[in-house]
């Protein structure tokens, strides 16, 4: 994309946010104006304008401190803001037609504007306030998966998590729990798919105490990595060094042999935000094929976006990336746009079985309406 395309791009979104935002702001004004009628009109437009700016704000290099204000504040306005919007539009898209079918008088009283405005905000409320308690409640999903190879004897346990997003707010409050949630599970293999980061290694409170508890995760045959689109920028090296430290064996486009029956691929994204340094994604067709046709093979890939690239010889593909949507209405969104967003999918007899996961963590807005934070457990025989 040129420059000029980038920065028409961002000037048409901080439009379209702008917007939306006077408009949300103008409704509110209006109604609590009913309520109080001496409301001061540029106090009320400081303060709204503070929480819709945060979100931009944290953005910015700003220093650490200052920057961690904005992330907290914007993290929290940004489901704000959608459940604001949503409900508004609805408000209004039900005195529109009231109107037309002349269940209204016109013009609309004033209480009814009230109500619906009171209805808008309580809505909004109800569902942040369940999303912010849902997304820290974390989860089980658990599938059978039949490969039909005689290497595989006696079966194997994998735990799948993905979307830690460690650096975004309330990641590492969940980490205690997250851990010995995969404890209790006592798993063969842990596959973590990408996305362990939000950015920023800088982002992380206590990379230390974060370290030291993924390193407690216990597994027969280790615990493994890929790079989501999330796990790059100018941090990068920092990231790859604190996987290392924390005994995550990350794999960049490469095999490794799991006890003479099972071959786990990881696969690097193909579109990190920030580069991964000097390493592309790159194609491991060959090195599929140089496999023994007997012995299974998963691979953890980050997005699951062209899910033909791998045939049958490929058993599994373990994916995360779309946290199927995280708030209502995404999941919407995320179904329109995925062959497969969420669950166990497998196109034909000679595809791979797929599974994405929803996410263990939050992207964003710290919130979970509609979708879960959780482990997945799969038993592969």
């Amino acid at each position: 994309m040129s420059q000029i395309g980038i920065i028409l791009g961002v000037i048409s979104i901080l439009s379209l946010y702008g917007g939306t935002n006077f408009y949300i702001g103008r409704k509110i004004f209006r109604w609590l104006k009913i309520i109080f009628p001496t409301l001061n009109g540029k106090i009320y437009a400081g303060i709204y304008a503070f929480f819709a700016l945060s979100l931009i704000l944290s953005m910015l290099p700003l220093p650490g401190t200052i920057k961690g204000i904005f992330s907290w504040i914007g993290a929290y306005w940004m489901g704000i803001y959608a459940y604001l919007l949503l409900f508004i539009l609805l408000m209004d898209l039900v005195i529109f037609i009231g109107r037309i079918i002349k269940v209204f008088p016109k013009p609309v009283p004033q209480r009814i504007r009230f109500y619906a405005g009171l209805a808008a905000v309580m809505l909004t409320v109800g569902f942040v306030s369940y999303g912010i308690y849902n997304a820290n409640q974390i989860k089980y999903a658990s599938y059978e998966i039949q490969t039909k190879k005689p290497a595989l004897t006696n079966g194997m346990k994998i735990i799948l998590i993905s979307d830690l997003h460690l650096g975004a707010v309330n990641s590492e409050k969940r980490l205690e729990n997250l851990v010995s949630k995969i404890n209790q599970l006592q798993p063969d293999l842990v596959c973590i798919a990408g996305d362990i980061f939000n950015d920023d290694y800088l982002a992380l409170k206590d990379p230390e105490r974060a370290m030291n508890l993924l390193k407690s995760i216990t597994s027969t045959y280790g615990v493994y990595g890929s790079l989501g689109n999330h796990d790059s920028g100018k941090t990068f090296d920092k990231m790859v060094d604190f996987l290392e430290r924390s005994n995550i064996k990350l794999l960049n486009d490469k095999y490794v042999i799991i006890d003479e029956r099972l071959a786990l691929f990881g696969r690097v994204d193909p579109s990190p935000i920030g580069g991964f340094g000097e390493m592309k994604r790159r194609d491991i067709t060959e090195s599929i094929a140089s496999l023994d046709p007997n012995m299974p093979v998963v691979v953890m890939d980050h997005t699951p976006t062209k899910l033909e690239q791998y045939d049958g010889r490929v058993d599994l593909v373990v994916s995360g990336h779309t946290h199927k949507g995280q708030i209502f209405p995404g999941s919407l969104i995320t179904n329109a746009i995925f062959e497969v967003d969420y669950g166990h999918y497998q196109k034909d007899a000679s595809s791979p079985q797929v599974i994405v996961t929803s996410g263990v963590g939050t992207w964003g807005m710290p919130m979970r309406v509609g979708t879960n934070s959780e482990i997945v457990s799969i038993k592969l025989d």
